[in-house]
């Protein structure tokens, strides 16, 4: 049983009177589970709903509409699929107390890897997910590999039931499954052999598996059960030329890279970002993975659409990992707008100073880097910093923030998105003396 959240007005659903808090039970007499039975049970122009409304009226509704035309209809978040590891590497275990509460749930759903694109690490499937997988053919899913040898899986899930994660691909694959894999690297524990091992194992499953991605293990300082070496430039290295020898046979052999280190692997190692080519369409920018390379493609073909802004002075705040490439994006942010760009890296105070992710900036590191500051026009901060509720990670509303500072600030994903539509009528006026 699923339940209605909300109804779109004039739309099926509302024709037939299903109203919030409504109980969908069935399709054509399939038991519906969760929003994957929702989806594919009412993908015909023709079916048999069965529901309950919130009075208690059991009703049988006979579908009948236009191919394609939604049935207007918003279910109720699904209950996540808890996680039943524990990783040394998990970033959830080096959260400090006190944050909101849903930051603290630890998601494993096959689920959310297709809907979302979430990285699962498939440990906790039961024989009917495996059925229901193939079933509805839930292609790509988002795999959190991290090492194929299971012995090693084991001991980096701190899990020592998880499955063979090879075993487990294998059959998934063989059902007509593709597959993103990720490889969280923690040094002396899934470098070196057990990652050669580990890629050898993913490329044998041909297209089946469609990218890696190799990302550096981060650690905040509440890290408390993290027994691994640190990532230091010289691991970093390391795991790069794995990775680039690897993307050179794949690219030979198949005409794509195929595996790829992380953003944050390259500045570790001081080396320079591969070319947006490189990265084919970005299948893996959510994990970091050319999302350096697309912001910079963003901006330069962005910039010129940008309005003079001549004598203004725009604030930019950023975390320590992105400080040293700004200089170049906020010369061409320059040249093309006459504005002053006052680049402000700040360091994470909840997190200490090894997260040196901009994403992960909280409320008070804004306010910090940004109370005083009379002399900006305007400040411009990372959009990821805030969720959907407009709420930053350490529980500080973006609203709250923004009343509290003497400027102007708007969240930015690339510069780009605010500044061309804050040309000289927005900006005349605001500025701070």
């Amino acid at each position: 049983m699923v339940r209605v959240l909300r109804v779109q007005p004039d739309s099926i659903a509302a024709e037939l009177g299903i109203v919030p808090g409504t109980e969908l039970l069935s399709v054509d007499g399939r038991a519906l589970e969760d929003f994957l039975d929702w989806e594919f049970l009412t993908a015909d122009d023709q079916f048999e709903l069965e529901a309950r409304l919130p009075d208690g009226e059991h009703v049988v509704f006979e579908i009948e509409r236009e191919a394609g035309d939604p049935m207007g209809i918003e279910l109720e978040p699904p209950n996540v699929r808890r996680c039943a590891n524990r990783c040394e590497f998990c970033f959830i275990e080096g959260l400090p107390k006190g944050l909101r509460k849903p930051l603290y749930v630890r998601d494993d759903d096959y689920r959310l890897s297709f809907a979302y694109g979430n990285f699962a690490t498939l440990s906790n499937l039961k024989e009917r997910d495996f059925g229901r997988i193939l079933e509805y053919r839930l292609s790509p899913l988002y795999v959190s590999v991290h090492a194929t040898p299971w012995e090693a899986r084991k001991k980096l899930l701190n899990n020592p039931r998880v499955p063979n994660i090879v075993e487990q691909l294998t059959r998934l694959t063989d059902g007509g499954i593709q597959f993103h894999g990720q490889m969280v690297i923690v040094p002396g524990l899934n470098d070196g052999e057990v990652l050669e091992q580990s890629l050898a194992d993913l490329y044998a499953f041909g297209e089946a598996c469609l990218s890696v991605a190799l990302v550096p293990v981060g650690l905040t300082q509440f890290s408390h059960i993290y027994t691994g070496e640190s990532m230091d430039r010289a691991n970093a290295a390391r795991i790069l030329e794995a990775a680039e020898r690897w993307a050179a046979r794949a690219e030979a052999e198949r005409g794509e890279p195929w595996v790829y280190g992380s953003d944050e692997l390259y500045l570790l190692a001081g080396r320079p970002l591969p070319p947006a080519a490189h990265y084919r369409d970005f299948a893996q920018i959510e994990n970091g993975v050319g999302a350096v390379t697309a912001l910079r493609d963003r901006v330069r073909e962005g910039a010129g659409r940008l309005p003079r802004l001549d004598g203004k002075r725009i604030g930019i705040v950023t975390g320590s990992a992105m400080a040293p490439l700004m200089p170049d994006l906020l010369a061409q942010l320059t040249a093309a707008t006459g504005a002053h760009f006052d680049l402000i890296p700040t360091v994470n105070s909840l997190f200490g100073p090894t997260v040196t992710t901009a994403g992960l900036l909280v409320g008070a590191d804004i306010r910090r880097a940004l109370d005083g500051r009379t002399d900006l026009d305007l400040a411009l901060i990372p959009a990821e910093t805030i969720n959907d509720a407009g709420v930053f990670l350490d529980d500080q509303p973006f609203v709250a923030v923004r009343e509290a500072l003497p400027m102007p600030v708007y969240p930015s994903y690339d510069f780009i998105d605010v500044l061309e539509h804050e040309g000289s009528p927005a900006l005349a006026g605001s500025a701070r003396g």
